[in-house]
């Protein structure tokens, strides 16, 4: 079921399902035209219900946080702006998309993801094999699947059991294979996460168990860090003592990446992981690139990342080195300390400019001590940065 105001978002999203399942059945529902689905409506017989911000007087968030709040509810995948993301995210949807950055190949993944983490496999799909029932993961032989933990454009990330010797993992799962014209970048960019995350031995890098490719997918076996990511520590406030240990280890990790000619170049607190310990661990490379490759997977002037952690140079698609995650990190320390992003705007573009041009923020006084090193990481100019991730721990 699709419910949204606009018919021709409507019409996009039925478009990108019955491209992939062309036997699926779906109903529209325009809240505005036909009033506000009553607060029994369970959902009843559909497998997803695909909610658009869009609701003529109410809020999309609202809505949202209304069908999640009722039992046995269908799977809901939220399709936002970026102004209600925080907000939506914290309500946790079952999947979460930006309504004008829709790509077919992630939208296709992340529903496929909910059906089967729901143990619904639609049965037009022929990605999936195995019985969800039984716990056996249904692309990777010898792994027990347990639950979704999340998705990115081209990769499903399950929590799962290696069924020798009961190990919790995280697999993360490649649906396409090479050869195929859409996925060639996709499968390049895999191996080199693995590549990437293999050549490591820090104690602040997530561990690497295995590599595997099958006919139709590829994987890699990672270390599960039941800790949670550092977004969800920061939603609750963290002490300056842990802030700062913290940031050493993010610094310490950056050094020994750097160290191996590598950029990690999406650095942000959803991809900073926390262990049973309290320990810090860097985990998803997937944007990560050898600073010394000839020949880039990647074109330049191609811009990837997230733009609240983005250096002004990465932002404007220019060249980047390792003072490009330094900045990253910079925006970080200034979050953990704050608990605020030090620039905010309504438009991913308006952020970027807010990194070239913005004054440099601000530490409230109890934290003054810091803001000669947040100055050094949050230059806008590499050359007046710190210039390496080392200096960072020498300041603290």
């Amino acid at each position: 079921m699709i419910i949204d105001e606009q018919a021709d978002f409507r019409s996009l999203l039925m478009h990108h399902v019955t491209t992939h399942w062309p036997d699926a059945i779906i109903s529209a529902y325009d809240p505005t035209a036909a009033g506000h689905l009553p607060d029994d409506f369970s959902g009843a017989g559909n497998d997803l219900v695909l909610l658009g911000s869009r609701h003529g007087d109410r809020d999309g968030v609202d809505v949202l946080q209304r069908f999640l709040k009722r039992k046995n509810f269908p799977p809901v995948v939220y399709f936002g702006t970026e102004e209600d993301e925080d907000a939506a995210h914290r309500l946790r949807p079952d999947a979460h998309f930006i309504r004008d950055h829709i790509n077919h190949d992630s939208l296709i993944v992340g529903l496929t993801d909910v059906l089967v983490s729901r143990e619904r496999v639609a049965s037009t799909s022929s990605l999936f094999v195995g019985d969800m029932r039984t716990g056996i993961h249904p692309l990777i032989k010898g792994y027990r699947f347990m639950r979704k933990l999340g998705s990115t454009e081209h990769s499903g990330v399950y929590l799962a059991e290696r069924e020798s010797t009961h190990l919790q993992v995280v697999l993360k799962v490649l649906r396409q294979m090479p050869g195929q014209d859409y996925s060639i970048g996709a499968f390049d960019r895999f191996l080199q996460e693995y590549e990437t995350i293999a050549a490591m031995d820090h104690p602040n890098i997530v561990r690497i168990y295995d590599l595997g490719v099958g006919d139709n997918h590829a994987h890699i076996a990672m270390e599960y860090l039941a800790g949670g990511d550092l977004r969800l520590r920061m939603e609750k406030g963290i002490p300056e003592r842990a802030v700062i240990q913290y940031i050493r280890q993010i610094a310490s990790a950056l050094s020994a990446v750097h160290a191996k000619g590598v950029l990690h170049r999406d650095l942000k607190p959803g991809n900073i992981m926390l262990r049973k310990d309290g320990s810090i661990a860097l985990i998803d490379f997937g944007l990560a690139k050898s600073a010394k490759l000839e020949n880039e997977i990647t074109d330049k002037g191609e811009i990837f990342g997230t733009p609240y952690y983005m250096s002004p140079e990465q932002g404007h698609g220019s060249s980047v080195d390792e003072r490009s995650d330094i900045y990253s990190l910079g925006v970080i320390f200034y979050e953990m300390l704050t608990g605020k992003k030090p620039f905010r705007a309504d438009t991913a573009m308006g952020i970027i400019y807010l990194h070239g041009n913005a004054p440099r923020p601000l530490l409230p006084p109890r934290f003054a001590h810091y803001q000669a090193l947040l100055n050094m990481m949050l230059a806008k100019s590499p050359d007046d940065r710190l210039q390496s991730a080392a200096e960072i721990e020498e300041w603290l």
